[in-house]
């Protein structure tokens, strides 16, 4: 029996040198070197429309996105500034607002499982993964760099909830987009094969 939810035949997969030497290069831009230009709002909307298109068992789109202002940003980071001073390390983690206030644009991912479905959480959380690394590579085919990051205001449910992040939801990442003065440095990769087994 066919499934009435789904649509038309798409393409099939094309080789692209481009995308492959995206794949190799792929480099997260440091959150606090992102300038403008960034993403207008045309763009902004065709990347959150590609980063949507992810594996989600289900079809549940566990995940929102919430696209922050640099204005809204400024604002919460100075909220938050009182509440660095309780974390380990207060002044690493004040140092690390300009990671969130920096960049000329930030969407928020928010993961929101559905509880006591069939699909488990993990997969769902997994889903909203996969969003956030969809959304980097889309802002990269517009020309943009992205940060993926979290930090600790992620995890502090004070500090989360000046996001807007309910009781049953988590950040999955703050995606920043821009454009970076100086092009991210290589770092190291892992040995591919130390990591590949094979069950025959």
């Amino acid at each position: 029996m066919a499934d009435e939810t789904l649509g038309d035949a798409l393409p099939p997969p094309v080789p692209s040198e481009t995308m492959r030497r995206r794949l190799a290069t792929r480099r997260s831009a440091p959150a606090q070197s992102l300038a403008s230009p960034g993403p207008k709002d045309a763009e902004l909307d065709e990347i959150l429309t590609l980063g949507a298109r992810t594996p989600d068992h289900g079809k549940l789109f566990p995940w929102r996105f919430v696209i922050l202002s640099p204005e809204a940003r400024a604002r919460i980071g100075a909220a938050l500034t009182p509440l660095a001073g309780r974390q380990p390390d207060p002044a690493k983690a004040a140092k690390t607002l300009m990671k969130l206030t920096a960049p000329p644009v930030t969407v928020l991912v928010i993961s929101t499982p559905v509880i006591d479905h069939k699909v488990p959480v993990w997969e769902q959380q997994l889903s909203a993964g996969a969003v956030c690394m969809n959304l980097e590579h889309a802002a990269n085919a517009f020309g943009y760099h992205a940060s993926w990051i979290t930090d600790w205001y992620s995890y502090d449910p004070e500090a989360a909830a000046m996001f807007g992040v309910g009781d049953d939801e988590q950040v999955a990442g703050f995606i920043h987009l821009g454009t970076p003065a100086e092009a991210p440095l290589e770092r190291p990769r892992p040995d591919v094969a130390a990591l590949t087994s094979r069950l025959d």
